[in-house]
C-alpha cells in the first residue's frame, strides 16, 4: 500500500480542523482511536525494520568497509515510500550534522519532492471546495495537467478572467490527517525510546518532534505562506534584483494559492541561463547577497532554497517563491552571526567558541578550553590560507566530525540556516564552479560593520576590532580592504557616519580607546594610520572628507558638538 492510499479515510473528521500543531490535542484524538494509528505503525515498524536487519547484515558481512551508500540509498527510498512526513523528516534530518552519520548526509540530501502527481479532478474539486466556485469561474484557463507535483501539493499553470498568469497551488487531499497520525506515532516514540537512543541532541527528542510538526503545520497553511510572501516582498521592496510574486487573494485559501505566474530558469539550468544571454556569476551574487540581507538584515529567511523554490528571470533578477518555510532570528543573533564570520576569518577560535555559546550551539556551562584547539584544527584546515579557498560545505562536512567528539548540539533555527546555506552554495557552484561564497559574503559583512547602522552593530564592530584592550590595526585594515571590492559599498558615506558616532555621545568609549590605540606601547602608531589611509585616500579627497565632517557635524545637535569638546579635551 503506497501513502497516497494509506490517507484516503476519515477527511471529514475533526482532525482536520487543526490548524496550529498541537501535540495534546492530537493525542487526545488518537488515543481512543487507536485503529486508525495501528496499521500505519505496522508499516511504518516493518520498513525500518528491514532496513536495520539490512545495516546489520551488511556490517557482518563487510566490517571494516566504511563506505555506507548503499544503505543510505536504501534509507532515502523507505523514507519516500513512507510519504510526506517522512520525505520532510529526510529533509529535516539532511541539515542535523551533529545527529546524522556523513555518508547519510550526502544521500538525504538528495531527497526531492518530486512525486507522482495525484487525481485532476479530486484536485479540482479541492479548488471549487475551497474558493467556492467552479474552477471555470475562477479562472479562465487552466494547464490540464499539473506543471509540477510535490509531497504536500502540486501546481498548475493558470490564467486570471483579467488576463493575469498565475500558479495555483493545490495541497493534497487528506493531508493534514496523515500528517498529524504519523507526528503522533513519532512523539510517542520519541517519550518512549528517545532516552535510549545515543544522540547529541542536547534535549529532549520530544522537543526536536515539536519544532518540526510547527514547521509542518506552518508549511501547508497557504494563507500563512501568502503573508510571509508579502513580508519577504516588503523588505526587498528597495532590491530592483529580487523579484516576489504577487498574491491574490481572492483566489486564496488555506489549501489553495494562487499567485503570480513567473517566468524565467531554474537556477540549476545554466545552459539555458547563458543562452538567455544572462550572466551566471550576477545571478549567483544576487542569491548570495539576497540570502545576507535575509539573514543579518531581515532577520527574516527563506529555509528551503532548493533549486525549484529560486529562479533566474528573463530580465537577470533571482525570484523566490515557496514561501511555506521561513524563520525569523532575534535581532542579537543575527548581529553574533555577523561577528562570528568576522572570527572565523580572523582565526580569532576563543571568540568563535563563545559565539558559539551565544548561539546555542554550546550549553553555557560547557569548557570551551579543550574546544578552541579543535576549532582551529577543523576550522584552520577549512579556511586554508587565504579566505578564497573557504567553502562552506567542507566546514560543514568536517565540523560534523567536532560534534562527535565534543558537545555540539545545532539549534533548531540554525538547522534551517545550514540547510539554507548549503543548498546555495551548491546552486552557486552549479552555476559558476569557481564560485567562493566568502568573496561575496565577508565585504558584505565587514560592510555592514564599518557602516554601523545600529548600536548593535557598532558594538560588534569594537569587539572586532578591541582584543585584550588593544585596538587590532589589522583588522581594520583588512575589513576596509575587503568591503571595498564590495560594489555596494561606498566609503565616503560610512566615514561621514563613523565620524558621526565617533563625535557623539555613544562613540565616547571610542574615542578614548583611539587616543590609547595610537599611544600605546610608547610609540606613535604612524604606520599603521599610513598604511590605513593609503588604502583610503583615493575616495577620500580633502574636499569630500571635509564635506563629510561638515555633515556629520549638522547631525550632530549644539549640545551634543559642546559636550564632546571638553571631553576631548580631558582625554588628551
Amino acid at each position: 500500500m503506497n501513502w497516497q492510499q494509506q490517507d484516503s479515510s476519515d477527511s471529514g473528521s475533526e482532525i482536520q480542523r487543526i490548524r496550529r500543531y498541537d501535540p495534546k490535542v492530537i493525542a487526545r484524538y488518537y488515543q481512543v482511536r487507536p485503529w486508525e494509528v495501528i496499521w500505519r505503525a505496522i508499516t511504518i515498524i516493518w520498513s525500518f525494520g528491514w532496513f536495520l536487519i539490512h545495516l546489520q547484515w551488511e556490517k557482518w558481512l563487510n566490517p571494516n568497509r566504511t563506505d555506507q551508500n548503499k544503505c543510505a540509498t536504501e534509507l532515502r527510498q523507505i523514507l519516500t515510500r513512507l510519504g510526506p512526513t517522512f520525505i520532510k523528516v529526510g529533509q529535516a534530518l539532511s541539515t542535523r550534522p551533529d545527529l546524522i552519520h556523513p555518508d547519510f548526509l550526502q544521500e538525504l540530501i538528495k531527497l526531492q519532492d518530486q512525486l507522482p502527481p495525484f487525481d485532476n479532478q479530486e484536485a479540482f474539486a479541492i479548488i471549487e471546495k475551497s474558493l467556492g466556485c467552479s474552477v471555470d469561474e475562477a479562472y479562465r484557463e487552466i494547464s490540464p495537467h499539473p506543471v509540477a507535483a510535490a509531497s504536500l501539493g502540486q501546481v498548475y499553470r493558470a490564467v486570471l478572467h483579467t488576463g493575469e498568469e498565475v500558479a495555483v497551488k493545490v495541497q493534497r487531499p487528506n493531508l493534514r490527517p496523515t500528517l498529524t497520525r504519523d507526528l503522533f506515532l513519532m512523539r510517542w516514540a520519541a517519550c518512549k525510546f528517545g532516552g535510549l537512543l545515543p544522540l547529541n541532541l542536547g534535549h529532549d527528542l520530544t522537543l526536536i518532534v515539536d519544532e518540526f510538526g510547527v514547521k509542518l503545520f506552518e508549511e501547508i497553511d497557504y494563507i500563512n505562506e501568502g503573508r510571509n510572501a508579502e513580508k519577504f516582498a516588503a523588505n526587498f521592496r528597495d532590491d530592483p534584483d529580487v523579484k516576489v510574486p504577487c498574491i491574490y487573494w481572492e483566489y486564496s485559501s488555506n489549501r489553495i494559492l494562487t499567485l503570480e505566474w513567473i517566468n524565467g530558469f531554474k537556477l540549476t539550468d545554466t545552459a539555458q541561463i547563458k543562452a538567455a544571454g544572462l550572466d551566471p556569476y550576477a545571478i549567483v551574487k544576487i542569491g548570495v547577497t539576497s540570502g545576507l540581507r535575509q539573514l543579518l538584515e531581515h532577520g527574516f529567511f527563506h529555509a528551503d532554497p532548493h533549486p525549484g523554490n529560486l529562479f533566474a528571470t528573463l530580465d537577470g533578477k533571482m525570484a523566490y517563491i515557496d514561501f511555506g518555510m521561513m524563520d525569523q532570528l532575534e535581532e542579537e543573533t543575527k548581529e553574533t552571526i555577523a561577528s562570528s564570520v568576522v572570527q572565523l576569518i580572523n582565526k580569532d577560535y576563543l571568540a568563535l567558541a563563545r559565539d558559539f555559546v551565544s548561539l546555542g550551539f554550546l550549553t553555557p556551562e560547557t569548557d570551551i578550553t579543550p574546544i578552541i584547539p579543535a576549532l582551529e584544527k577543523v576550522l584552520g584546515n577549512a579556511i586554508g590560507q587565504s579566505v578564497r579557498d573557504f567553502n562552506f560545505k567542507t566546514i560543514t562536512d568536517d565540523f560534523s566530525e567536532l560534534m562527535y567528539e565534543y558537545p555540539f548540539r545545532v539549534p533548531a533555527k540554525f538547522a534551517l540556516i545550514i540547510r539554507s546555506l548549503i543548498t546555495q552554495e551548491g546552486l552557486a557552484l552549479s552555476l559558476d564552479a569557481n564560485f567562493k561564497i566568502v568573496e561575496v559574503a565577508y565585504p558584505y559583512i565587514a560592510r555592514r560593520l564599518l557602516t554601523g547602522e545600529s548600536p548593535q552593530l557598532r558594538r560588534r564592530l569594537l569587539e572586532v576590532l578591541f582584543k585584550d584592550g588593544k585596538f587590532q590595526w589589522q583588522r581594520l585594515e583588512n575589513m576596509i580592504s575587503i568591503a571595498r571590492s564590495d560594489e555596494g559599498f561606498d566609503l565616503l558615506p560610512t566615514a561621514q557616519l563613523g565620524l558621526q558616532y565617533l563625535l557623539s555621545d555613544e562613540g565616547r568609549y571610542l574615542r578614548r580607546q583611539l587616543l590609547l590605540a595610537l599611544t600605546e606601547d610608547d610609540r606613535l602608531h604612524t604606520e599603521e594610520v599610513q598604511r590605513i589611509w593609503e588604502l583610503i585616500r583615493d575616495e577620500l579627497k580633502p574636499k569630500n572628507l571635509f564635506d563629510a565632517a561638515i555633515n556629520a557635524f549638522r547631525e550632530l545637535s549644539t549640545v551634543g558638538v559642546a559636550a564632546i569638546l571638553p571631553t576631548t579635551t580631558k582625554i588628551g
